[in-house]
């Protein structure tokens, strides 16, 4: 009995050729070769990956023009201040930005919670709540660039000093901003399957996995989660230094 239950296994294996040609064999085959996970999920993780060589690229770039540059670099805690009651608060605004940022991370792990234990009522009133704040925060981004424009600041100079920090401050908030608005929509789109129970149902469709499967959402918020973890790094590097 032994011998027969280790046969499939070793049958297996034996099928499976060394080195490479065993690995294109593999991939090729009608089976899948992330064991611990489906493609969907495996595919946004590369996605996130090459993703954060972009967003490293980007950072490192604003470091090296940072301590290049032979300009003054602005004070951030002035340039970002705003005046509520007479007084000058700084980095008020990116402070808020940054507390609705983090609390959708808490409400899109709520989301995915509920998901998978098929309660569609919390999963959608949770991913609208996710998307609110999310929009809310490219609001919040929006009234930023426009107070700074008006105060001067564009992609090839400003008036507190070193011409790179208009284009670097336009580059990496913009990108950033991008990525939360396409999160945005799509968290709308889930929202949407969720709320008409394309995934109890098994509608064939845009996003639709396996019948009872949640999985979309579970996807949907490792974008999300990524987006909220580069911005804590923005917020540091950018704005705190």
């Amino acid at each position: 009995m032994a011998e027969s239950s280790s046969t499939p296994h070793a049958a297996a294996s034996a099928a499976l050729q060394p080195g490479g040609r065993g690995f294109v064999a593999d991939w090729s085959a009608d089976q899948r070769s992330f064991k611990t996970a489906s493609w969907h999920k495996a595919m946004m993780w590369i996605f996130l990956l090459s993703d954060t060589f972009i967003f490293s690229c980007f950072l490192i770039a604003y470091m090296t023009v940072r301590m290049s540059t032979v300009d003054p670099w602005p004070n951030t805690s002035e340039v970002f201040a705003l005046t509520i009651a007479g007084e000058s608060i700084p980095l008020i605004l990116i402070a808020i930005m940054t507390f609705v940022l983090i609390s959708s991370s808490g409400t899109m792990a709520l989301a995915v919670n509920y998901g998978y234990r098929r309660n569609r009522r919390m999963t959608l009133i949770l991913l609208l709540v996710t998307a609110a704040l999310g929009a809310t925060f490219v609001g919040m981004q929006v009234f930023e660039w426009s107070k700074l424009i008006h105060e001067g600041v564009r992609p090839w100079g400003n008036p507190w000093g070193a011409p790179q920090f208009g284009s670097i401050f336009f580059m990496v908030t913009g990108f950033h901003g991008t990525h939360v608005t396409i999160g945005v929509i799509f968290l709308l789109i889930v929202a949407r399957k969720v709320w008409r129970g394309e995934y109890d149902e098994e509608k064939k469709g845009f996003f639709t996995s396996r019948k009872g499967n949640y999985e979309s959402v579970e996807v949907m918020g490792l974008y999300w989660h990524f987006v909220d973890l580069v911005w804590v790094f923005i917020f540091a590097f950018f704005y705190l230094w």
